[in-house]
């Protein structure tokens, strides 16, 4: 019997930070993939969300429905993962019963940005602009390259029958295109042409 899973719903902020990868040594441990490479947010939060894993990732889960809580004794970077203990949980075959499941946190729990470091999470759905104020589509997703990030810009493309289609721009996201970033105003101002 797992212990001390809470029922709850998600918070309204709620953000995807990661999965239970699988049980971590013998004591209850938790292996975690993070989606980000710097996994602050998993560190500085002490109560976290899980809901089932997707079913043709694990079929059959069982350990809960819905959305639970559980509460974070310690959670530390290991190799290339996240490593986690959960308060009453003290055995492998039960760290085991949580393999799969998504983890959760609330936007409002992550720690603060550093002046010109933003979430993607923050980004995403914000308006982008060039200079002259030319539309060039909102942020549909973000890319790591490597030494940086790419934005991936959805925009409706004419076609030559005058009708149109989704297509995308791709952004780096760095200053020498992004001037400025206005999360409040959902909006990003680019140096960047629609042709490009």
């Amino acid at each position: 019997m797992l212990l001390n899973l809470k029922s709850s719903g998600l918070p309204d902020d709620a953000v995807e930070v990661g999965r239970i990868l699988d049980a971590w040594g013998v004591k209850g441990w938790l292996k975690i993939l993070p989606h980000s490479s710097q996994p602050a947010a998993l560190f500085s939060a002490k109560c976290w969300f899980l809901q089932a894993p997707d079913v043709k990732f694990r079929p059959g889960f069982s350990a809960f429905t819905g959305t639970v809580t559980i509460v974070v004794d310690e959670a530390k970077t290991h190799s290339d993962s996240v490593v986690a203990k959960i308060d009453g949980l003290d055995d492998r075959n039960n760290a085991e019963a949580l393999r799969g499941c998504r983890i959760f946190l609330p936007r409002s729990a992550f720690p603060k940005a550093s002046e010109d470091e933003y979430y993607w999470v923050d980004l995403i759905g914000l308006n982008v602009v060039n200079r002259k104020g030319v539309a060039l589509g909102w942020v549909r997703d973000l890319m790591a390259t490597g030494p940086n990030s790419v934005l991936c810009v959805e925009y409706q493309a004419v076609q030559e029958d005058g009708s149109s289609k989704a297509d995308e721009r791709m952004i780096p996201f760095v200053s020498a295109y992004v001037d400025s970033v206005d999360i409040a105003g959902k909006l990003i101002t680019v140096d960047w042409q629609p042709d490009y």
